[in-house]
């Protein structure tokens, strides 16, 4: 394993935050697209070819925890309550897009959502405690597919469309890092979607509002990934995946809950698949990429860069400034993070 310390100065007035990366051995050479940070010695990974791994040792070492019969699936997505708990959702057109539970560290998994309609296509997941979740799909015929469980996942229903906006005409959001959904607080639940807006519920997804954000939209570029640190303060990353190196109207910022988003005034380096506040500071995000990283210490309005390489997702325990990056070929590393 290889050590890698780096010390980097942000702007005038802000301390010099410390960035640890381990990097790890996986075991796979799958792409990993999804990654869920419990505890500084417990975390969950997911990805292509079926794969999902676990760790309980702080990544020392990980294990595959195969879900049977799924070596075709893609595991965008993976949510972990405990080193027991664990969520996966795999992406794709009609049956393809599932969501799995384990209740005993990925010895048995059990198939708690299976979509039948050919339209619907799994993005992402998020889920406020063991029981309450919410999973979006790209809109089907005009309406946006919202999920919703409050027992676990033994039952997903989906959001009725009169409490929806009207979808834009194929609006969808990116199954780029499992994370183009975030909640928090009580009953908050943001959605950033392909086409620059954001859906927000404060009632647990019983109802919806939208707003638009100056992240650039198009064909390969749009929000990719969002994070809230509470109810008020929240980032929104993106950029265009087919130009990986250019970074026009790829970040904005809330300070309002979602209701309005500024560009931040300094860019992230790129295009960005994953932002993830970082739990124990008080207004630091990181964003990456699969060409790099970016970190802000005022709630996203400005950012600096992080030298280490890059990530198609993050994700921090929480209360600490712990987590893992995962991306191509395996890859994995343990980030440790003090402002």
């Amino acid at each position: 394993m290889r050590l890698l310390l780096l010390a980097f100065g942000l702007l005038a007035a802000t301390s010099k935050p410390h960035v640890t990366l381990e990097q790890q051995k996986s075991g796979v050479t799958s792409r990993l697209r999804g990654v869920s940070a419990v505890s500084a010695r417990v975390a969950w990974a997911s990805g292509a070819g079926g794969t999902v791994l676990r760790t309980i040792d702080g990544g020392s070492s990980w294990q595959v925890r195969p879900i049977p019969g799924t070596t075709g699936l893609d595991f965008r997505d993976v949510d972990a309550m405990s080193e027991h708990v664990a969520f996966a959702l795999s992406i794709g057109p009609g049956e393809s897009s599932r969501i799995y539970k384990t209740g005993d560290g990925g010895e048995h998994w059990a198939l708690q959502f299976a979509n039948t309609d050919p339209d619907v296509f799994l993005d992402a997941m998020a889920f406020w405690d063991a029981d309450r979740g919410v999973a979006v799909s790209d809109s089907v015929r005009g309406a946006f597919v919202i999920l919703t469980t409050i027992n676990g996942g033994r039952a997903w229903t989906r959001v009725p469309a009169d409490g929806l906006p009207a979808a834009l005409p194929g609006e969808g959001a990116f199954a780029a890092s499992g994370t183009n959904v975030a909640v928090g607080g009580r009953n908050h639940v943001w959605i950033g979607t392909g086409a620059g807006r954001v859906l927000r519920s404060a009632d647990g997804g019983r109802s919806w509002k939208v707003a638009a954000t100056p992240i650039h939209a198009g064909e390969s570029s749009g929000i990719f990934s969002i994070a809230f640190r509470d109810t008020t303060h929240g980032v929104v990353v993106g950029g265009d995946y087919k130009k990986e190196a250019e970074a026009a109207d790829n970040v904005a910022a809330t300070s309002d809950g979602g209701v309005t988003w500024t560009l931040a005034t300094k860019r992230v380096g790129g295009y960005r698949s994953v932002v993830a506040w970082v739990p124990g500071t008080k207004q630091s995000f990181v964003a990456a990429g699969p060409s790099g990283m970016d970190w802000s210490s005022d709630d996203g309005r400005t950012w600096t860069a992080v030298e280490g390489g890059g990530f198609d997702t993050l994700s921090f325990a929480r209360g600490a400034g712990i987590g893992w990056g995962a991306g191509d070929r395996g890859h994995l590393a343990r980030l440790s993070i003090q402002d």
